[in-house]
């Protein structure tokens, strides 16, 4: 006769409630484990994606996703030229806030149109925001969608967009940036930035109008004060895809040989976006886990603490009548373990129902459920220490009445 499993048939209701509420506590805990892993895959997506082994920016810069990088769009033709490098291509990165009218639909007016919208005051906004990441990249060079769920890539060259899956844009829907509509001809996926928003991706030489070109009045003014219009041929770097046989850190070293120009590979670039774009928010997810589990081991505590006290009679029956230590001992724990156990379960079940509605990535692999799995029989092993500590203190007379 199992003396845990018969004392909680009594208590069935009470162990089952119980149960919820820690299940509750543990998933949200699992949560944030699975959040931690999606900021970092979030973080290395976007650089993973384009599938580059090696970053050109500006000197002294770490790229263009730690701080600012603008260099001359011709460096990529000096790049495509260097030993080992089989293809180069040019990227622009900005954050925006788009507007969309709520679907597919609109014209999109060619190019004459759109510098005279461009230039009117006061124009009426209306539709929903959006917070994008946009990629500026060369159509037939490497910086592109990772692939297209929808529709098809860019080919009309100017005023098209591919958009990811996490925007919620339709096909065909019409979105205004900086004056400038571009209708939606493609889906993509799993592609966001470091932030989490989603990866939108049009022709370079929008992205450059885009990010680097003045309004005609701040035009005006700039040449008033003698400065200027920025130049047009301006990226954020420039990526190489090397021959299978190339070391990428003598073509990185070769590059930073050149005056104003840095370089980093691949792995570097990802080094930069874990330990320097994402430590913060790494650091603080997993604080702030590490602090939910330390209240989930207290609670479990407290709970055995509780039942262990509710069955002082009990426990002092059985060693009245020659119960060894043992079995008191492996009364509490079995209780601590099947407590944690239904709680992990309904946690983590909870938790796979829903991950997919996060605004941000959960990624939870089996190996991570596995391990919180087992975090999770030693927290209620250790706690169930309390409880055992009190049972084996408790008197035979207290059986009775004493």
């Amino acid at each position: 006769m199992n003396l845990a499993l018969r004392d909680l048939r009594h208590n069935l209701g009470r162990f089952l409630l119980t149960c919820v509420g820690l299940g509750l506590l543990l998933g949200v805990a699992l949560a944030m484990v699975g959040i931690y892993g999606g900021v970092v895959e979030e973080a290395l997506s976007l650089a993973r994606n384009m599938r580059a082994d090696l970053w050109v920016v500006e000197g002294g810069s770490r790229g263009p996703f730690a701080e600012a990088s603008r260099i001359p769009g011709d460096v990529r033709e000096a790049v495509a030229r260097l030993p080992g490098v089989r293809e180069a291509g040019s990227l622009t990165f900005q954050t925006v806030e788009a507007r969309h009218g709520g679907g597919p639909g609109g014209v999109v007016p060619d190019e004459d149109q759109v510098r005279e919208r461009a230039g009117e005051a006061g124009r009426q906004r209306s539709g929903t925001v959006l917070r994008l990441q946009v990629v500026g990249y060369e159509p037939d060079r490497p910086g592109g969608p990772p692939g297209i769920l929808e529709g098809r890539g860019i080919t009309r060259g100017r005023l098209e967009m591919v958009a990811d899956r996490s925007a919620g844009l339709p096909l065909g829907a019409v979105v205004e940036m900086a004056n400038l509509r571009y209708r939606v001809v493609g889906i993509s996926t799993r592609a966001v930035s470091t932030g989490g928003d989603p990866l939108a991706w049009i022709t370079l030489r929008d992205s450059q109008d885009l990010q680097f070109r003045l309004s005609p009045p701040a035009a005006r003014r700039a040449q008033q004060g003698g400065g200027g219009a920025p130049p047009q041929d301006t990226v954020n770097a420039v990526i190489a895809r090397l021959s299978p046989h190339a070391d990428a850190t003598a073509v990185a070293a070769e590059i930073r040989r050149w005056k104003h120009f840095s370089a980093l590979t691949g792995a570097e670039q990802e080094n930069v976006l874990t330990r320097s774009v994402v430590d913060k928010a790494r650091k603080q997810i997993g604080l702030f886990t590490t602090v939910l589990l330390l209240v989930s081991a207290v609670i479990v505590a407290l709970i055995i603490y509780t039942l262990t006290m509710d069955k002082m009679r009990e426990i002092a029956t059985l060693k009245l009548i020659g119960a060894p230590d043992r079995t008191i001992v492996a009364l509490v724990m079995q209780q601590a373990l099947l407590l944690g156990a239904v709680s992990f379960v309904s946690g983590t079940s909870l938790l796979l129902a829903v991950k997919d509605h996060f605004p941000r990535r959960v990624v939870l692999g089996v190996e991570e459920v596995s391990g919180f799995g087992v975090l999770v029989f030693v927290i209620c092993l250790l706690a169930s220490l309390l409880g055992v500590r009190y049972a084996l203190r408790i008197e035979p007379a207290q059986a009775l009445g004493g």
